[in-house]
């Protein structure tokens, strides 16, 4: 007898993050003779980790894929496929081509034959993987396709590349958007890399000055129109800085959508630059759900002299960790400071005025609704306005800002600015133990396969899942099971 329990569940709730940002993202793969068979499967395997971040979807992000040698061909159509699934299928069957390396041309095609096609006016990016010196021109077809507005990234592997062909490709500054790696095998080191920089371009389209670059992020008192509702401004002491001095009487609230429209990335850096007044409980910074409920806050605790950060949680719905160094009662003085928090997927670090003061670990975190409100300067659970002076407010996307951001706005800056332009290298750790074996499960039109996991699943059992999205930053469940059990 065969009983079969199908069991299929759809559950989505639309938290914005980096998972749903809608873009438009192509892969072009050097598939020429240098690359080989072997390490070609590498690379289809770096892209299904890469794709699996993100939503897949008319709504979210689409992916094509070209592969070129002698020629390019379309190995997936950009928008075809509107599943992780489906794409991470499709990418299965791709096959090793084999011949010349022709960069250029195969850059040329992407915008002909995917780009150019697309009904989408939104977010472009394009990879190009490459192990060798192109036998066309790349120059000025990649211009082109930056006139285009196409962000190009240029990933070069082994010694066979050329750094300044590669620059020649990808947009400026080459530390963001140049990378380069060994071998094959140690593309999996800039995996969290890549994912973060995407993430980026889709998530934060805005850029700001700083120093001699400009670093995408958010500028909250621009986001919340301080400049028309404040209308008093000071100088900081001892500096030409001017700041603002907000008072009971203002209300700095605005939907959270217009600030942070597609939400935050998973990783970024918060600056503020402030003087505190009151020493009571209240909010620096806050993003509201719809309900009031905060998804992210940095609170000022003023009767007992630390500062917390609010988060959301996979799991629990919201975290707080509080910062109780010694050095946080100084931001308590009457004095300028400027706070800095480094916010990765492990941990957040307190930076105050240039020094690294502490650092708490953080569960997964979830996307963020912006259906809700963003605010600044609001006393905890009301919506009083805190009397204090704020200079700067600011969200940069990327955390390699943290390392080039000082504090010269305040009295007493020790570090001038300084602009690394350099982009930290990969972990180069050794990889670790080899995992037992899954057990195999046929998957229909697939062969053979291996299933993650651990004993369990006898021989007269089978257990197919199609689908199962549960990644940080984005509460998005989609999940179809179905088990097949043989009894006698």
């Amino acid at each position: 007898m065969m009983i079969k329990i199908q069991v299929k569940h759809f559950f989505s709730i639309f938290v914005l993050g980096c998972r749903t940002a809608p873009a438009d993202l192509v892969f072009i793969l050097d598939g020429s003779y240098s690359v080989g068979p072997e390490n070609f499967e590498i690379i289809k395997r770096w892209l299904f980790n890469i794709t699996s971040n993100f939503n897949i979807g008319p709504k979210f992000i689409q992916v094509g894929v070209v592969q070129y040698s002698d020629y390019p061909v379309l190995e997936i159509p950009l928008g075809f496929y509107d599943s992780n699934e489906n794409l991470i299928r499709e990418m299965a069957y791709v096959q090793y081509l084999g011949g010349n390396t022709r960069t250029g041309r195969a850059i040329q095609f992407a915008m002909d034959h995917l780009f150019a096609k697309s009904e989408r006016f939104l977010t472009r990016i394009a990879i190009v993987l490459t192990d060798g010196k192109s036998q066309d021109e790349v120059k000025e077809v990649a211009a082109e396709a930056r006139r285009n507005k196409i962000t190009l990234f240029a990933i070069g592997v082994g010694s066979e590349t050329e750094e300044d062909e590669l620059k020649a490709i990808a947009n400026k500054p080459s530390s963001t958007y140049v990378f380069h790696v060994e071998d094959y095998m140690a593309i999996s080191r800039i995996r969290e890399v890549i994912k973060q920089k995407l993430c980026e371009e889709s998530v934060c389209p805005t850029r700001i000055p700083v120093a001699s670059r400009d670093e995408k992020g958010f500028d909250i008192l621009l986001g919340l129109d301080v400049k028309k509702k404040v209308k008093k401004r000071i100088q900081i002491p001892s500096t030409n800085v001017k700041a603002y001095e907000i008072i009971s009487r203002v209300d700095l609230t605005e939907l959270t959508r217009n600030v942070f429209p597609e939400g935050l990335p998973p990783s970024y850096v918060f600056v503020s630059t402030q003087r505190f007044k009151v020493k009571k409980t209240w909010d620096l910074w806050r993003i509201l759900s719809q309900d009031g409920i905060p998804q992210i806050a940095v609170t000022v605790i003023g009767e007992k002299k630390t500062l917390s950060f609010t988060t959301t949680d996979l799991v629990n719905g919201g975290q707080v960790v509080t910062f109780t160094a010694p050095r946080v009662k100084t931001l308590f003085d009457q004095g300028w400071h400027q706070i800095r928090l480094l916010v990765t997927e492990a941990d957040v670090t307190l930076y105050i005025d240039d020094q690294e003061t502490e650092t708490k670990p953080l569960h997964p975190v979830a996307g963020i609704y912006i259906s809700g409100v963003t605010q600044i300067g609001k006393y905890t659970g009301k919506e009083e306005t805190v009397q204090f002076d704020v200079q700067k407010l600011r969200i940069y996307c990327s955390p390699e800002q943290n390392s080039r951001e000082t504090a010269c706005e305040i009295p007493g800056c020790k570090n001038g600015p300084s602009d690394v332009g350099s982009t930290p290298p990969p972990c180069i750790c050794p990889p670790g133990k080899q995992g037992p074996p899954g057990h195999k499960v046929r998957q229909e039109g697939l062969g053979e396969r291996c299933l993650w996991g651990q004993d369990g699943w006898d021989t007269t059992s089978r257990l197919t899942i199609a689908t199962i999205v549960h990644f940080p930053h984005i509460f998005t469940i989609h999940v179809f099971i179905e088990v097949l059990m043989a009894t006698k």
